[in-house]
């Protein structure tokens, strides 16, 4: 039975027509998407490069990947990593990985040969399915993993591209290419291996589905151990916030499939709701681009968008979009990173779609919370929160000092926010001092400072090790860059905590100036802006200006990295 949550505050805010709570599901995602393609067999699936794959095509190629899996050997709980872009490989891999009971973790393309090599020997991989434009990385440290299966792919291997497009595309530049070693087996053979895949009994509560790297911002990557049950629970838990829904659904696939962000909210979401997966290799330099694909392949559907502050900001700031019909995209949540109401506004004036904060982590699959997208009985939406909790969710705030005793409601009462629902991960890969450090009695500790208001909705302040402390202040690094956002001339900014003798910390800002701006805006015009509408402990007495800030593959910006500079350049 499923537990009631009637008595939860924030269910006086719980948008209309959304359950509560939601039955457990008793399948695996191999086999949800089996479900799903014997219902929608005609309907498109994924959309790449303008080739289109449909479900039942889908369900066959995954198969046939499966049995060639099989085939190699590899057996229930082996674990095979995906060092794909989007595209169709990356969904077919990845499915016919959990169809086969075996463990997927997908690996950032762009990672370095240590950070392969780490993630590689850390899950224990066993086989590597890989781009052979990508292979520079991995080719460097194969020998020194467990790896004995190397599968290689093009991009546009099931594209449906003759011969003479790939040769020419490949000579002109335009598809990029590699050699792979002799002893790679080509995706498209494997693809053709005899015979249904062998049938696998999995348990969805227990056997694990994913291992999902976090992005290393807090120290070196350790691996969520994801279920099936956690990973469809939080598709069906988002599909059921999505709402009714007049049009077909598709989902814009920009982010990249290995974060778990667009793995659960861009594939997962779309499996489970029969939508289409419009997929980009990489986010477009020219998001003319984008909003070509969005006019293209948008028209009578309903689209939603999973993004980042980054995205949309880069969207409000491009030029040239006015000539494209944005329409068709209706819905956007914003996560992995706070949403400045002045990036929210200005995205959805310039395309009409409707732009949501939500929250989630790697180790809660990842949906935790959302704003909902339509208030119930014309309520005002709230501002600056990351929502309420989704379907069979709980939270609460506890002390930053014991990591105990619930605090009561009161944006003054400010704690660490922790998580309990069917999404929270088992654990970390071979940790168990790390796991048994965040994972407490069911609830999952984020480390997240956030305070909760008196109706349950919750507030971010920032992360706990990203807190500024400034002559006994505390100062919340997300609060100042939400203010930096409201300035005229700012692009982009982030803000940093120095040590210093005296104050304890110094606040200091990164800021990306509007390409205008620049030479016309001093540092001391930022300080004084920031004087004048900050209050005097939260103001940066330091700006540096940067062409970019660095980023994550998803568009969250790398505040140590940052921070590690200056202390650098500081040692000396």
């Amino acid at each position: 039975m499923v537990k009631d949550f009637s008595e939860k505050p924030w269910h006086g805010d719980w948008p209309e027509g959304v359950p509560r709570t939601i039955e457990l599901p008793r399948i695996s995602l191999g086999d949800l998407l089996r479900d799903t393609a014997r219902a929608n067999p005609e309907k498109r699936a994924i959309v790449f490069l303008d080739s289109v794959i449909n479900y039942k095509r889908l369900d066959g190629l995954v198969d046939g990947f499966a049995a060639g899996l099989a085939g190699l050997g590899l057996k229930k709980g082996d674990v095979v990593a995906i060092m794909l872009p989007n595209s169709h490989q990356f969904v077919v891999a990845y499915y016919a990985c959990l169809r086969l009971g075996l463990i997927a973790t997908a690996i950032n393309p762009t990672y370095k040969p240590l950070e392969v090599k780490h993630q590689l020997n850390d899950s224990g991989a066993k086989a590597l399915v890989v781009l052979d434009a990508v292979f520079e990385s991995p080719a460097k440290v194969l020998a020194d993993t467990r790896v004995r299966h190397l599968v290689g792919s093009n991009v546009v291997d099931l594209c449906g591209f003759n011969a003479v497009k790939r040769l020419l595309g490949k000579a002109l530049g335009k598809i990029p290419s590699a050699k792979l070693p002799p002893e790679t087996i080509p995706f498209l053979r494997l693809l053709k291996s005899p015979g249904p895949p062998p049938s696998v009994e999995i348990n969805p509560a227990r056997d694990l589905a994913v291992l999902q790297y976090t992005g290393g911002t807090t120290g070196t990557p350790k691996g969520a151990m994801l279920t099936h049950e956690n990973l469809v629970f939080n598709a069906l838990a988002c599909k059921e916030w999505l709402g009714e829904l007049s049009q077909g659904l598709g989902a814009v696939g920009v982010l990249p499939l290995f974060h778990i962000y667009a793995m659960t909210c861009v594939m997962n979401v779309a499996v489970a709701t029969g939508a289409f997966q419009l997929l980009f290799p990489k986010p477009p330099a020219d998001m003319r681009e984008w909003a070509q694909q969005i006019e293209k392949w948008g028209q009578g559907s309903h689209l939603i968008m999973p993004g980042v502050a980054a995205l949309f900001n880069k969207i409000n700031h491009s030029e040239g979009l006015e000539p494209y019909d944005l329409s068709p995209l209706k819905q956007c949540l914003s996560a992995a990173g706070p949403l400045p109401r002045e990036v929210q506004l200005a995205f959805e004036k310039k395309t009409g779609a409707v732009v949501v904060e939500g929250y989630g982590l790697s180790e809660t699959s990842p949906v935790a919370t959302a704003n909902p997208f339509q208030m119930p009985g014309g309520k005002p939406r709230v501002e600056g929160s990351i929502g309420i909790p989704i379907c069979n969710t709980d939270l609460k705030i506890v002390d930053l000092e014991t990591g105990d005793n619930r605090l009561p409601p009161g944006l003054e009462h400010t704690g660490e926010l922790c998580v309990k629902g069917p999404q929270v991960m088992q654990g970390y890969h071979n940790q168990p001092e790390e796991t048994a450090a965040c994972l407490r009695d069911g609830w999952f500790h984020t480390g997240d400072v956030a305070c909760m208001d008196a109706r349950g909705w919750t507030y971010i302040r920032d992360r706990a090790k990203d807190l500024i402390k400034h002559r006994g202040y505390s100062v919340f690094p997300a609060e100042v860059e939400d203010y930096l956002f409201a300035h005229p001339d700012v692009v982009e900014a982030a803000v940093i905590g120095l040590p210093h003798p005296k104050v304890g910390e110094v606040v200091k800002a990164f800021v990306v100036l509007k390409p205008e701006a620049r030479g016309r805006v001093s540092r001391e015009d930022i300080i004084a802006w920031c004087r004048d509408n900050i209050t005097h402990y939260k103001a940066p007495t330091v700006v540096e200006f940067r062409e970019e800030l660095p980023k994550t593959m998803v568009g969250k910006v790398l505040r140590r990295q940052l921070r590690d500079e200056d202390l650098k350049q500081m040692r000396g």
